[in-house]
């Protein structure tokens, strides 16, 4: 869900856009588990018709791994080195530099089909 609410559901077929695409998504790994948190379903209770969900506290998948005890002391460090390297802000700057590319591949892309009277199909 994170890669198509991020590029959309088009075709992406040639060279340029197989290379963006990879450079998107490796911005996008690390935003999504280092600064998108999410709340994860705890427990799930049915009342007659009715269904009463609990959730825990929101927190990044960062936050969860390093809560949760089970990697080597030299992965955490590493991981925290990773973090500390890392600027949210610049990296959304980032990724929407490279979703603007890819739109603007796709564009151009289309146009030319149409220019050589090729059939259209939009993806």
């Amino acid at each position: 869900s994170v890669v198509r609410r991020a590029v959309g559901y088009r075709r992406y077929d040639t060279p340029q856009e197989l290379e963006t695409l990879n450079e998107l998504y490796s911005r996008l790994r690390l935003f999504t588990n280092y600064f998108q948190p999410s709340m994860k379903l705890v427990e799930k209770t049915r009342r007659g018709s009715k269904v009463q969900k609990k959730y825990d506290k929101a927190r990044t998948p960062y936050q969860r791994v390093l809560d949760g005890n089970t990697l080597s002391k030299e992965a955490v460090e590493d991981l925290k080195r990773t973090y500390a390297t890392l600027n949210p802000v610049k990296l959304g700057r980032q990724i929407s530099r490279l979703q603007d590319r890819i739109d603007a591949l796709a564009e151009a892309k289309r146009e030319a089909q149409d220019a050589l009277n090729l059939e259209y199909i939009p993806t």
